[in-house]
């Protein structure tokens, strides 16, 4: 049971929901965090919103404003998408797949340990 909308922010997503701009609502604002001068004197934070579904997502990953509006707008597609699709999302099978991939890892590292305790055992035993 993966949170629907901490699924995004998930790349490769080929068929999500397109967002007319007649939807979004934009605003820039002072980001916060870490940076000082350039963070607390420039309005470089992007908060854009999705006006139907009423979801709204805060991008400043960057110091420009146009990437941090493209940033913005990639992810609340991907969180749009989530939102109207649910479990069909590419984003929410492409984050069920990660996990299902990360957990093999850690299975077959688990197993490996496992293999080599038990040799260093039977050094031991051969040793004696």
């Amino acid at each position: 049971s993966v949170p629907l909308l901490q699924a995004a922010k998930k790349k490769n997503s080929l068929n999500l929901l397109e967002l007319p701009e007649a939807e979004l609502e934009e605003q820039f604002v002072r980001g916060d965090g870490p940076g000082g001068q350039a963070t607390n004197k420039t309005n470089n934070c992007v908060v854009l919103k999705h006006v139907p579904s009423g979801i709204v997502v805060k991008c400043h990953q960057t110091r420009s404003v146009e990437k941090n509006r493209k940033i913005a707008r990639e992810i609340l597609q991907e969180k749009v998408d989530l939102f109207y699709k649910g479990e069909d999302s590419d984003v929410f099978k492409e984050k069920k797949a990660s996990e299902k991939q990360k957990q093999e890892k850690k299975r077959r590292a688990k197993a490996n340990l496992e293999r080599k305790k038990l040799f260093k055992e039977m050094q031991q035993l051969d040793k004696e």
